[in-house]
């Protein structure tokens, strides 16, 4: 009996069926970063245990707002049940309690002004494992049989009291064995989950193709504009709507003007499925390039580059006031200028190491920040760069605790000018550190050089935009 009970158990745990849900977890919080009503903020779902039951929703403020409340409305996809309420977004977020009947994919419709947006997420509960029904069953067994042992050997029946005993023991048996490899089997599948993938599926899903465009086709400097991205599959051209959350996020934007002194690290709402929509506001006519990342369920991240222009509104002394601006700038950079001031009566530099950056050789950036710092799309510090040209885009994140500094390690894969930003968050700001960097070329690069060649004197690499 006790090999019969034993090979039971190593099948179950040979044959349990491991968890293939992407990014699933149940009682974990999903925050998804928005910029809405003019703020940036984070929305955090919290994880619930049981449902029907409580879901608690807050909005996390990244900067100073005044009275901005969001409506809340959650929908059951699959039977339409919608709760709705209200939050308001504050540094440390007062949570609304929602009460959700059921598991599975839901909808939270968040409005502020005139501006919603759709987040997609999955009501998520753990469910007991074929491990955990064989040990509390095992025990229980054990238990019985040791009770029913106990009485029978009360009653001089010494046969029958050694055969309850030994179903005790291999009851025991069994629910050691399962304590002692269940660590090894993934965990099913929460439910709620969504369904594992077939197998062609878990091959990954092709790139999305982008379109992005403004509306107005072309807006003036100075004017509110909306910046769309529309998302299709690139197999069967049907909107992509499997967007999965990306460093809390489902999809980051950034903006910048041709020249790298427009920024604008942005998070866009989706308004419909496959449509990404963020409003925006130009300080001066050009062009304008935008990058945007995101991440597809059971695919890799991706990156998609687009360039849109805005139209000359401003007046002769408009004009006059952009074209002293800009010689003060380009003063600046000529003499080696190294400051930006990211706070009041804060000055701060990035260090370079090497101070001259070689192309396709790791640089360590660092940065002292002041106290407070707090983490921002769940990193301490983001690292954002671009090649003069806009062709090239690079995004890495600070990896460590929040302390006196960020550092960041990257590779540049060419030489040439590069505009960089640094990024983190403080208690009631995002802070925002542009810098330049000119990168040269290694000893490789230059097959022809003799050691008598003279590349060009050192340049400066960090400058004020």
């Amino acid at each position: 009996m006790i090999r019969v009970l034993c090979l039971a158990a190593a099948l179950v745990l040979v044959l349990a069926t491991p968890a293939a849900a992407h990014n699933v977890t149940a009682g974990a919080d999903l925050r998804i970063a928005q910029t809405i009503a003019g703020a940036e903020v984070t929305v955090v779902i919290k994880g619930t245990t049981r449902v029907p039951g409580p879901l608690r929703i807050g909005v996390v403020a990244y900067q100073p707002v005044s009275g901005l409340r969001f409506g809340l409305e959650v929908r059951s996809v699959e039977d339409g049940h919608t709760v709705t309420g209200t939050a308001e977004a504050t540094a440390n977020p007062q949570y609304t309690q929602l009460q959700v009947e059921r598991t599975g994919p839901h909808e939270l419709k968040l409005s502020a002004g005139n501006e919603t947006a759709v987040i997609p997420f999955r009501v998520l509960v753990e469910r007991g494992s074929a491990g955990e029904l064989l040990i509390y069953g095992g025990l229980f067994v054990a238990a019985i049989l040791l009770v029913g042992g106990l009485l029978t050997g009360a009653t001089a029946r010494p046969g029958r009291t050694m055969a309850l005993v030994a179903g005790a023991a291999a009851g025991v048996t069994v629910a050691a064995m399962v304590i002692a490899f269940e660590s090894q089997v993934p965990a099913p599948p929460p439910a709620g989950a969504a369904p594992t993938p077939t197998t062609s599926a878990a091959a990954g899903r092709p790139y999305a193709q982008a379109r992005m465009e403004t509306v107005p086709a072309r807006p003036d400097a100075g004017e509110t504009f909306t910046l769309r991205v529309d998302l299709v599959d690139g197999n069967t051209g049907r909107p992509v709507d499997d967007l999965t959350a990306h460093h809390e996020a489902l999809a980051h934007l950034v903006v910048t003007s041709e020249d790298g002194r427009y920024f604008r690290h942005v998070h866009p709402l989706r308004t419909a499925p496959g449509r990404l929509e963020v409003r925006l506001s130009a300080d001066r006519p050009g062009r304008y390039l935008a990058h945007t990342e995101f991440e597809r369920e059971d695919s890799g991240g991706q990156l998609v580059a687009a360039d849109f222009t805005v139209g000359e509104t401003a007046t002769a002394s408009d004009k006059a006031s952009d074209m002293a601006s800009e010689k003060a700038s380009d003063k600046a950079e000529t003499t080696g200028s190294t400051g930006v001031s990211a706070q009041a009566g804060t000055t701060v530099a990035p260090r370079l190491q090497p101070a001259v950056p070689v192309a396709g050789r790791p640089t360590m950036i660092e940065l002292d920040t002041p106290a407070g710092v707090r983490t921002w799309l769940g990193m301490t510090g983001h690292l954002l760069i671009r090649s003069q040209d806009g062709a090239f885009f690079g995004h890495v994140h600070e990896m460590g605790a929040p302390g006196s500094r960020a550092r960041f390690t990257f590779s540049f894969p060419a030489p040439g000018r590069y505009l960089a930003w640094i990024q983190y968050a403080t208690a009631d700001r995002i802070v925002t550190v542009p810098f330049t960097v000119n990168v040269t070329a290694s000893e490789a690069q230059w097959p022809h050089r003799r050691p008598s060649d003279h590349i060009g004197d050192p340049v400066t690499t960090s400058e004020t935009q």
